[in-house]
């Protein structure tokens, strides 16, 4: 095992993780981040960390709307920390969105399960911390993922839109328009030209059935942790605020 290695394990139980790391990591020097402000306290000071390992999904209550393994990414290339990078999957199913974006980023250098083990982990943490990529080999996808959906202009906005549905601070058209920022038309097309036709690439809904608000909503729903992500990550943090009496 390299030693000397300064990891970062970003983490609500990066404290379970440490002592059995040290263990391993002959001189380690490890921190741990337990959510976002001990994070970018961390990546605040001068040194560099040689790898860093963070939770695709912060598997805690407060923090799972607020904070994730891909703004731990973002944080690190808008603080200059970059640094190899392996995230640790849970295998809920509200990881996928996540998961799939990560997959497609050349900033993340790894993919493990939790599922798989101590072992399994420290072997893969020492991989990237030697410039290895392990992990993100995956069979050609069935749908195209929400990272590549919300690219440009048609798709922000569709990201926008789904956003403040997701957040629940839209209801209908008219909430949905001033939460969004667009027109009500924009807003009336909801189902028609923006979230609904990106439902149909996904082969998310039913074609059997009318495409209507509802199931518009529906869907934002059951997408909603990556969406408040993505809007988060991109800008567009002001369509997830409660609206302004």
């Amino acid at each position: 095992m390299p030693s000397g290695l300064r990891i970062l394990i970003a983490s609500p139980l990066g404290d379970v993780i440490a002592a059995p790391l040290n263990a391993v990591f002959d001189g380690a020097s490890i921190t741990v981040a337990r959510d976002e402000t001990e994070f970018r306290t961390s990546i605040a000071a001068r040194v560099r960390f040689d790898v860093v390992s963070a939770d695709l999904v912060f598997n805690r209550a407060e923090l799972e709307w607020t904070f994730d393994g891909l703004d731990v990414i973002d944080g690190l290339r808008d603080a200059n920390r970059l640094a190899p990078v392996l995230l640790a999957t849970q295998g809920h199913s509200m990881e996928e969105d996540h998961l799939a974006e990560a997959r497609l980023r050349d900033d993340v250098s790894g993919v493990v399960a939790k599922a798989d083990g101590f072992a399994t982990f420290a072997d893969s943490l020492q991989a990237v911390a030697l410039g290895r990529t392990i992990g993100k080999q995956t069979p050609a996808p069935v749908r195209p993922s929400l990272f590549e959906l919300f690219e440009g202009r048609r798709g922000t906005t569709t990201a926008r839109l789904a956003g403040a549905i997701a957040s629940g601070h839209a209801s209908d058209n008219a909430t949905l328009a001033a939460m969004a920022k667009v027109s009500t038309n924009t807003a009336n097309k909801v189902a028609t030209t923006y979230i609904g036709p990106l439902m149909r690439a996904r082969n998310e809904h039913d074609d059997r059935l009318p495409l209507t608000q509802p199931s518009v909503y529906r869907w934002c729903g059951m997408h909603a942790r990556y969406i408040v992500s993505w809007c988060r990550r991109h800008g567009h943090s002001d369509v997830l605020a409660p609206p302004v009496d």
